[in-house]
């Protein structure tokens, strides 16, 4: 998984973290991906980060949230590029056929969310895909209870607006 060159550089600690939290940005990652490739690929780049800032940085004071936060980040990056590369607009994709799966929703579900802003698509990811309440999801982020439901009720909306934008056009 990791670069032979960095693989020399591996401390306990680092290993300690990889072992405890991988499953954890892997599962997170492909929850919000669907895809079992970008969900490797992420937990890939997540810990070969860590690994280059663990030489320069203090320890990580909440391991959990850290790991957590990161597989968001990385997944919801993942899940942009994934839509940059296809490069077309939502409002150009095929219509549903009339029988459309889950899948289909959850698909453009995934691709609504990579056009949000980051922290929005971050605080929905944390909320729905993660269950976490909105103060835990607020004490994470360091910001306030009220922002957190704002930002998960303006995501939600906006969502919204493209699944019934796409929806209107099958």
């Amino acid at each position: 998984m990791l670069e032979e060159e960095s693989a020399r550089d591996i401390s306990p600690e680092f290993e300690r973290l990889f072992r405890q939290h991988s499953g954890l940005v892997f599962r997170t990652a492909y929850r919000i991906t669907g895809n079992a490739s970008d969900a490797e690929d992420v937990l890939q780049t997540v810990f070969l980060r860590l690994l280059r800032r663990a030489r320069d940085s203090a320890l990580i004071e909440n391991e959990e949230s850290y790991f957590r936060r990161a597989a968001v980040n990385g997944a919801l990056d993942a899940v942009r590029e994934r839509a940059e590369d296809r490069n077309i607009p939502l409002t150009e994709l095929p219509s549903e056929p009339s029988g459309a799966t889950g899948g289909d929703l959850k698909e453009t579900l995934r691709e609504a969310l990579g056009r949000l802003k980051p922290r929005d698509a971050e605080v929905f990811a944390l909320r729905f895909f993660e269950e976490y309440t909105n103060p835990e999801i607020a004490r994470m982020l360091g910001i306030s209870q009220i922002l957190v439901a704002v930002i998960v009720h303006r995501a939600r909306r906006q969502l919204q607006k493209e699944i019934d934008s796409r929806q209107e056009k099958s």
